[in-house]
């Protein structure tokens, strides 16, 4: 990043901001699953990514450096955070439906029925699943964004369809 070397890290956060919002959201998402946490780790993430851009040292690219602040940042965010609501919850789901009866209502239950199921997947399979095809990331991308072999999200993503399959499997054979 020539803009950092030369100490105008203004106009490097303005080029890397677009570039990079939206997948460091994903990521964020994936291992928070609450969109206002995720979104405030985003604008936290690229604070400390404007501050520690004068120390940023080219020896990992920069996404990579990028998505290393966000899982760092997210991981604390977790262990910080109370346990709060989700559309899991059958109260909640209540107070939704509430909210917005009618077609939208649909929509939320199977989005919350989704989620619950994925939900119950390994930590490291379900931030696969998330980034994958909830944030429609590619298998290049969630490995560096997760700092892991491109193979790795590959067995992880067989593993975690094959899990899912075999839920959904029982849950009919029980119905």
């Amino acid at each position: 990043m020539e803009l950092v070397r030369a100490e105008r890290r203004d106009e490097a956060i303005t080029l890397l901001l677009p570039a990079f919002r939206r997948k460091v959201f994903g990521l964020a998402y994936s291992i928070l699953r609450d969109r206002e946490s995720a979104e405030d780790v985003t604008q936290e993430v690229f604070i400390k990514v404007w501050r520690a851009l004068p120390g940023y040292d080219g020896r990992a690219s920069i996404s990579t450096w990028i998505y290393t602040i966000t899982r760092n940042a997210s991981v604390s965010a977790l262990r910080a955070r109370h346990p709060q609501s989700s559309l899991s919850d059958p109260d909640v789901m209540e107070a939704a439906e509430a909210n917005y009866p009618g077609p939208a209502t649909d929509v939320l239950a199977e989005r919350a029925a989704i989620l619950k199921i994925v939900d119950r997947l390994p930590t490291k399979q379900r931030q696969v699943v998330m980034l994958f095809y909830m944030e429609e990331q590619s298998h290049e991308e969630v490995a560096t964004m997760l700092a892991i072999p491109v193979g790795t999200v590959k067995t992880l993503l067989h593993r975690a369809r094959a899990q899912l399959l075999a839920g959904a499997t029982k849950s009919r054979s029980t119905a």
